[in-house]
């Protein structure tokens, strides 16, 4: 496993336990992060800590990586099962989505999701 799969992977891991901090570490100050719920993207470490503390007030998302590949800039781009519930346990969601993340000097810089 290269380095940046287990960066990751750790990730995923870190999201999925809800453990916001080391999440937000891993990001640039000026992170451009997207809005999975409404849309856009919201913007810095601060704008994620919200939207994620939204979020997660209501939904219950898990995301484990599938598969790891590089684009054609070298943004990584990471095939993940996601699947959601609401607070009440019921199934939202639960389907493989693309996560795209640039990175620079070690941190997440963008973050992007296709369909």
């Amino acid at each position: 496993m290269d380095e940046d799969e287990k960066f990751f992977r750790n990730l995923y891991a870190r999201f999925n336990a809800r453990d916001m901090e080391a999440v937000l570490a891993s990001m640039h100050e000026d992170v451009e992060w997207a809005n999975g719920m409404e849309g856009g993207h919201v913007h810095g470490r601060d704008g994620v800590r919200e939207y994620w503390t939204r979020q997660w007030s209501i939904l219950d998302p898990r995301v484990e990586p599938v598969e790891f590949s590089r684009g054609p800039d070298g943004e990584t781009i990471i095939e993940v099962h996601q699947v959601v519930h609401d607070k009440a346990g019921q199934l939202l969601a639960d389907r493989r989505v693309g996560h795209i993340f640039r990175l620079e000097e070690g941190l997440i810089r963008r973050f992007d999701i296709r369909d």
